[in-house]
């Protein structure tokens, strides 16, 4: 696992490229297609471009509770904004800053959108056979990223400790516990 080697104003930069992306197709998608009743077919019956509004949270979920979503968002931006920091000063790697930035453009492009209209507008549909997933934007899809990113870095940390573990090393708590035994 790589240590940070970016300037901090790069996951910021990370951060409004995700934020923009979802913000200008969200727009497209409003002023050309039609809302719930049109659909583009991208890949057959299997992807979708369609319009629908969310109340809710990602992928539909706990519709119409607008005002805790906002106050969740504020308090989840926060901090994220906090830890990219604290973590940037000790060193985090690329893989959890680049996470914590993707989150943080996906939590704001949507946090817009809730805030100036009480919605969100989805619009990628992925349909599995007679299953549908449920409609998302690339919000979403930032958000997803970004969590599968802090994942990986928490996994692959975990695999150097436990090499670095292997050859002889020993954590802080390891050590600690063998001292007072």
């Amino acid at each position: 696992m790589q240590r940070r080697i970016w300037p901090i104003w790069v996951y910021y930069g990370i951060a409004v490229i995700a934020f923009l992306i979802d913000y200008a197709s969200k727009k497209i998608i409003s002023r050309t297609v039609e809302l719930d009743t049109e659909k583009i077919s991208v890949i057959g019956d299997f992807f979708l471009i369609t319009h629908i509004r969310n109340r809710g949270a990602a992928f539909g979920m706990l519709q119409e509770q607008r005002w805790f979503f906002i106050i969740i968002t504020v308090i989840v931006v926060s901090g994220i904004l906090w830890y990219l920091h604290r973590s940037y000063r000790s060193a985090g790697s690329i893989l959890l800053l680049s996470g914590l930035a993707t989150i943080l453009g996906g939590a704001l492009g949507n946090f817009l959108d809730r805030a100036l209209y009480g919605e969100v507008v989805d619009f990628l549909q992925f349909n599995f056979g007679s299953y549908t997933f449920p409609i998302f934007n690339f919000a979403d899809v930032a958000i997803s990223v970004g969590v599968g990113l802090i994942i990986l870095d928490a996994l692959l940390t975990m695999k150097q400790e436990k090499n670095a573990n292997g050859n002889g090393e020993q954590t802080k708590d390891e050590s600690a516990g063998q001292q007072s035994v």
